[in-house]
């Protein structure tokens, strides 16, 4: 009965309501975070990402979106523009995730700070935290669902109107039916299947009926999983404790090497980043997509080193664009590109 309940709340949208501010009062100072303050003037300055990026996104003109630690930034084929240094200082800042969503919005998702939303043609952003209806402030992953509506971990943005004029927000947790209240990130796949990704906690699916706990054919669960992608081919890839691959009856270890970060590219292979098991070195990794299915595929490492290396993007030229500790870089099939030093040197 519990289930049905929370699968009327997925169809019929009925939310709990708030609506967001223009932001008053800044969030908490971020020097704490290691961060010196000729850096801190440097990233509010600086035409490239200068800190860690978590994640790489496409925006609907083609311009790239980077989400750097101290600042988000638009890449226009030949420059960056940084969008968050008119609202807020680097000193505060702490993003983790860019999000243009299908009507041309852009969110911003913080470490610590909640949520900003510019809306599509507008100059003044809205603010959201915990006030406004947000589960938590911490915003790691943002995603948009088939209906519209964006996620940030366990809480959903119901864009449209609801019977009191505003858009707001619904919060799922374990009184809902939810197997956790720590939920991270999620996947609607072509089958209308929600797979939810867990903060150190078992990863989960939802069928429109019944919340099923993963496990692998030895009877452990998955957990605490960073990434989750649905192939072309319609299979569901994610990392957890290597690389695993699910074809719809079987879950299929492909390598033991981490996987924080998955995409599939236009010629239909899979990169990772992550660490790998051996020496502990974070490494980009190519997996060809004609090896796909040997008992053990085809890897090219293109890049090994000992800082993190975090979030993918396949852009429409066919280079891959990777996050890392330091800033954003760019492979283009034969030269790694590194922004930050780039800029450095002129």
């Amino acid at each position: 009965m519990k289930h049905t309940y929370v699968y009327a709340l997925f169809l019929m949208f009925a939310f709990q309501t708030s609506c967001g501010q223009n932001q008053t009062n800044p969030p908490k100072d971020n020097t704490r975070l290691g961060y010196t303050e000729s850096q801190l003037k440097e990233a509010d300055t600086s035409r490239v990402p200068m800190s860690m990026v978590r994640n790489v996104k496409p925006a609907s003109n083609g311009d790239i979106l980077i989400a750097s630690y101290l600042g988000v930034f638009r890449y226009h084929g030949t420059s960056f523009t940084n969008l968050t240094n008119k609202i807020i200082s680097p000193r505060f800042a702490s993003f983790w995730d860019v999000l243009e969503d299908r009507k041309g919005n852009l969110w911003f998702g913080t470490a610590d700070s909640g949520v900003y939303l510019l809306p599509a043609g507008q100059t003044s952003f809205q603010h959201f935290t915990t006030k406004d209806g947000l589960a938590r402030n911490s915003a790691l992953h943002i995603y948009e669902d088939k209906t519209g509506n964006i996620w940030f971990g366990a809480s959903r943005y119901h864009r449209q109107s609801l019977p009191n004029g505003k858009a707001g927000f619904r919060t799922f947790s374990t009184k809902d039916g939810f197997p956790s209240n720590n939920i991270r990130l999620l996947l609607e796949d072509k089958t209308g299947k929600l797979w939810f990704g867990a903060q150190g906690e078992n990863m989960f699916v939802y069928d429109g009926k019944t919340f099923t706990v993963l496990k692998n054919k030895d009877g452990k669960a998955f957990n605490n999983v960073w990434s989750v992608i649905e192939d072309k081919k319609g299979n569901i890839w994610f990392g957890a404790d290597g690389l695993w691959r699910y074809d719809g009856s079987t879950y299929t270890r492909v390598s033991q090497k981490g996987a924080y970060a998955i995409i599939e590219d236009r010629n239909g292979n899979i990169w990772t980043t992550g660490t790998a098991k051996l020496n502990g070195d974070w490494t980009l990794s190519r997996y060809d997509e004609k090896s796909l299915y040997n008992k053990e595929p085809t890897v090219t490492e293109i890049m090994s080193q000992r800082a993190m290396l975090l979030g993918l993007f396949s852009a429409n030229d066919g280079s891959i664009w990777f996050g890392a500790a330091g800033g954003v870089y760019r492979y283009d099939g034969k030269t790694i590109t590194d922004f930050k030093n780039k800029e450095e040197q002129k």
